[in-house]
């Protein structure tokens, strides 16, 4: 295994760790205060726009991309450190127009698109123009299956016809979001074999504005409701034209895997970076407080703490980058255990190391004066989205036992 970065990923780590240090780090906190100070508290803050103005003239924009839809065209191997830069802050992907939902959208909008979608959804998207959303769960199924998937696409003529509902739609709640990427049950006879369930739903492109979507409500995490909201959504007797199918008709659930396998290698090095930073606050903070006499630091089982942390990233980010070279070189589906071993790694990782964060922090930890709260909450939910830990871990034992059969 070659884990080399490559000269261009090494540029773009360099100007990237710039940027951070320079732009996103000491805004952070105004970044906060704007938000919060708006009246609608999912809108996008002035200051952002700045911020990613700075990112697009010193080329940092659109990283993930390939070199044909006009990207640097990085490798997974040499995308994933710089993933962990933008995971450090809270702020820095959005900066960079590489922040999800939008970059899977992106991705399958390429990948899946007809010209026509291209120009109307993906090019002002790359721009940073609007945004976008993605429904696939919902809540009145088990949604760690996702051919439970209920949500009803019926072909009415030139039309499809939806009708159900979605929650956690990501970023659903600015009033940029445009149009959500939504898979629904489009054939509904019993399927003949394990096979045909995997072939009965649609992704279909559907307007935000399109008469018939609702948002209810949007979903804090543990408190936090501030940025651009998870969103539970009723689509009642939306009609939208057939020319809104992404790819094939059956293909939904293959391009929803088509889209989470290169996000999860992101997600999964952006919790790498969280736990970079907080592991650099913990120490810090160790440091700096005296307590019976001793530094923090002194004490052993915060050195502990410490040694684990650096243990567990080294781990954590060696597993990860295995898992983008095999992308890489053997593709997506010969990965499928490397990829689902470190989306378990990396949330175990980030909420061990953030936790001990908190705690050598005492009461400032929990507070907001300190990002490690809300990245606490961020790297809790990493255990859930993408496909639930115990998910995963049935992938890989099942992997595992196709070796004793």
């Amino acid at each position: 295994m070659d884990f080399e970065h490559s000269k261009t990923s090494l540029e773009y780590q360099d100007k990237l760790n710039d940027f951070v240090e320079h732009h996103i780090y000491p805004n952070e906190r105004a970044y906060a205060e704007q938000m919060m100070a708006q009246e609608d508290v999912h809108e996008q803050p002035p200051l952002m726009q700045q911020l990613q103005k700075e990112a697009r003239s010193r080329g940092l924009w659109n990283m993930f991309l390939s070199k044909e839809m006009g990207g640097p065209g990085l490798s997974n191997i040499d995308y994933a450190p710089v993933c962990e830069i933008m995971g450090r802050s809270p702020i820095a992907s959005e900066a960079t127009n590489c922040a999800a939902p939008d970059t899977g959208n992106m991705e399958i909008l390429a990948e899946f698109g007809n010209e026509e979608q291209k120009k109307q959804w993906l090019e002002p998207l790359l721009e940073a123009e609007i945004r976008s959303c993605f429904g696939m769960t919902e809540p009145g199924i088990a949604s760690s299956d996702p051919t439970n998937i209920a949500t009803k696409i019926e072909s009415d003529g030139d039309s499809y016809v939806i009708n159900g509902r979605k929650w956690w739609s990501s970023g659903a709640a600015d009033p940029r979001c445009k149009v959500s990427l939504m898979i629904g049950r489009t054939n509904f006879e019993e399927p003949k074999d394990k096979a045909s369930r995997y072939l009965q739903h649609s992704l279909v492109l559907v307007p935000m504005d399109a008469p018939g979507v609702k948002i209810l409500r949007t979903l804090p995490v543990f408190g936090f409701d501030a940025g651009h909201g998870h969103c539970e959504i009723v689509y009642e007797n939306v009609r939208i034209p057939k020319s809104n199918l992404l790819g094939e008709e059956g293909g939904g659930f293959l391009i929803g895997q088509a889209r989470l396998g290169p996000g999860r290698i992101h997600h999964c090095m952006r919790a790498i970076g969280m736990a970079e930073r907080a592991l650099e606050l913990m120490c810090e903070r160790a440091e700096s407080r005296v307590a019976f006499g001793v530094k923090l630091s002194q004490q052993g089982i915060i050195r502990d703490w410490i040694a684990e942390s650096r243990i567990r990233i080294e781990q954590a980010r060696l597993l990860t980058m295995k898992a983008a070279w095999m992308m890489d070189t053997v593709g997506k589906e010969k990965a499928r255990t490397e990829i689902s071993a470190i989306k378990v790694a990396a949330a175990d990782l980030a909420t061990y190391v953030i936790d001990r964060a908190n705690q050598v922090h005492g009461g400032a930890g929990v507070s907001n004066d300190f990002p490690l709260a809300m990245m606490y909450a961020h790297a809790r939910t990493l255990h859930i989205v993408d496909g639930a830990d115990e998910v995963h871990k049935m992938v890989i034992a099942r992997e595992e036992l196709k070796n004793y059969r």
